[in-house]
């Protein structure tokens, strides 16, 4: 059985949840959803390309 994901909500989130996103990750890949659609479509990134982003988006 795989283990249960555990999302981390925004830190950027409002407290209603009207505009948020949520992300888990592995050693292989980050996952990003919309937080008011959780059985809904899913971005996954490769964890070298999240990284990277991460990188860019702080410079």
């Amino acid at each position: 059985m795989a283990a249960e994901l555990r999302w981390k909500r925004s830190s950027y989130s409002t407290s209603e949840a009207a505009a948020c996103v949520e992300c888990t990750g592995d050693s292989r890949a980050v996952r990003i959803r919309d937080s008011k659609n959780r059985c809904g479509p899913q971005l996954r990134v490769a964890t070298a390309g999240w990284r990277a982003f991460l990188a860019l988006a702080r410079s």
